[in-house]
């Protein structure tokens, strides 16, 4: 009787070259990409509708010469121009209270007569 021997197998190893670590790693990557990416656009639309504000102001168009304490005295003259001033600043996100002629800013509601 005799006993068939067979070749011992093999073992190979799966050896990735730099460039093919980059490839499998972007191929990885681009589902969650782009997972990423509609989360944030559906996020961001959910968002907007979500908000149903329809707030108004009303609006005052700043003339030659004019200044932001000049408007909160005009806009709310029984009220102290300083809170005045810094509601306006703070609706309309000003960065400085430099104006300019044309410019149109929004009135906070608790001022607007």
């Amino acid at each position: 009787m005799s006993i068939a021997r067979t070749a011992p197998t093999a073992h190979t190893r799966l050896h990735l070259t730099r460039r093919g670590r980059i490839v499998l790693t972007a191929l990885a990557a681009i589902p969650l990409l782009v997972a990423v990416l509609v989360f944030a656009f559906n996020g961001a639309a959910a968002v907007a509708a979500g908000h149903g504000n329809t707030t108004t102001f009303s609006h005052v168009t700043v003339t030659t010469g004019e200044s932001l304490w000049k408007i909160a005295e005009t806009v709310a003259p029984s009220a102290d121009p300083r809170d005045v001033v810094t509601a306006i600043i703070d609706l309309n996100q000003l960065s400085s209270s430099v104006l300019m002629p044309g410019q149109s800013l929004a009135i906070p509601t608790q001022y607007d007569h």
